[in-house]
């Protein structure tokens, strides 16, 4: 029987929704933006949230666009952008650029990617991450999406993802919207269901800040979700981290089984962890703590195929990012900690979601924005790729 796979905390710092605000950023191993870096993606908006998220020290930063990146749409830019005011003509190829070939930022568009933490003082843990801008639509914005393309575009997350992140909530969770009737895609959640990752990562509607742990329905159910758990903010009105610890340690750890399912030897990270990121092809084999933070309540809701591509891997001062071609997904039966796993015993290995909506901006109100809100830190066991240590779980 194969060993079980060691697991070591890892901190996610989630934000999304900062719309050319640069707030300090609490310390952690990943950071996570999940859109609308700007007010309307302007060269100069977004340099200066590129400038920001690189002196970010993080090992790995995970960046998707928002509705309201206008110029990374290309042909919506093309189409509609007169529709705003700009200071000069923009290049949406040369706005892509800042965020494509920045050193320490990895920016998603609908694709996924496998990353590995390769710091020596950090967790050197791994996980598999999928990144979209995709809202729904019509409101006249980037990204944006008609109900009938939905469940194409949603079927690009890998069954094998650990970590979703789009800007778009899922539809019923993460999505009240106060002053009009916008909400999250139900094609999403649908998906979500399928995938079950740890953490799906969103933001978008301002006033539905917050986390809720999704405990899913078995699979044979014709329900989605059997309940849910509304997170308490600890450090709402103090000077407290806004802290998600999913962790063993905690007492009440995510019932998820987040798998491993490449390695990469030792060796080929060695002298490659400073200075500018290269490229090498990938070896071939290789809630809250506390029950009373949390309000639980029963919920139940109306009622997928992949692929592999070439990859190569990124590695430097921000960890080792496996470069995929296009939207992938896995037609091969997934590696568990010990072992194949069927569709059935995978769903017996994830059963909960932690939805977090890490929007820093409050809702907008007679025109004005009120308020701002902390970024969310989340710990959360993630398999190590490298050796054991003292603070594997096992």
């Amino acid at each position: 029987m194969a060993s079980q796979a060691v697991k070591r905390k890892t901190r996610i710092v989630c934000i999304s929704d900062t719309h050319n605000n640069t707030p300090k950023l609490p310390p952690g191993d990943v950071l996570i933006h999940a859109g609308d870096l700007t007010n309307q993606g302007s060269y100069d908006e977004l340099e200066r949230s590129v400038a920001w998220l690189e002196k970010a020290p993080f090992e790995v930063k995970i960046v998707v666009a928002g509705n309201h990146e206008i110029t990374l749409d290309e042909q919506f830019y093309e189409e509609k952008g007169s529709c705003w005011k700009w200071p000069a003509w923009q290049s949406p190829r040369g706005c892509l650029k800042l965020l494509r070939e920045s050193s320490t930022i990895t920016y998603l568009e609908s694709e996924s990617k496998m990353v590995y933490l390769s710091k020596p003082s950090g967790p050197q843990t791994c996980f598999k991450v999928f990144g979209s801008p995709n809202t729904p639509g019509p409101g006249d914005w980037a990204f944006e999406y008609q109900q009938h393309d939905a469940e194409r575009l949603w079927s690009a997350i890998p069954e094998d993802a650990d970590i979703v992140v789009s800007h778009t909530p899922p539809k019923g969770h993460c999505d009240a919207a106060t002053k009009d009737d916008r909400s999250g895609c139900a094609a999403l959640l649908k998906r979500l269901a399928v995938v079950r990752p740890s953490l799906h990562v969103c933001g978008h509607i301002h006033e539905a800040r917050g986390i809720e742990r999704i405990l899913w329905s078995p699979s044979r159910s014709d329900s989605l979700v059997e309940s849910v758990e509304y997170w308490q903010d600890p450090g709402s009105g103090n000077k407290k981290l806004s802290l998600l610890d999913l962790t063993a340690r905690s007492g009440r750890p995510l019932g998820n089984s987040v798998v491993a399912t490449r390695q990469i030897k030792s060796d080929l990270l060695q002298g490659g962890l400073r200075g500018q990121p290269y490229f090498l092809k990938p070896d071939p084999e290789g809630l809250q703590p506390d029950e009373n933070n949390l309000d639980s309540t029963s919920l139940s809701l109306t009622e997928c195929a992949l692929q592999e591509s070439e990859a190569s891997v990124r590695t430097g001062e921000s960890g080792v990012v496996e470069q995929k071609c296009g939207v992938v997904a896995s037609r091969a039966a997934l590696q568990g900690d010990s072992g194949t796993l069927t569709r059935s015993s995978r769903y017996e290995n994830r059963i909960e979601t932690a939805i977090i909506n890490a929007a820093f901006l409050g809702p907008r109100l007679n025109g004005r924005t009120i308020g701002t809100n902390k970024p969310i830190v989340v710990d959360i066991d993630l398999p190590g790729w490298k050796g054991d240590d003292e603070n594997d779980v096992r």
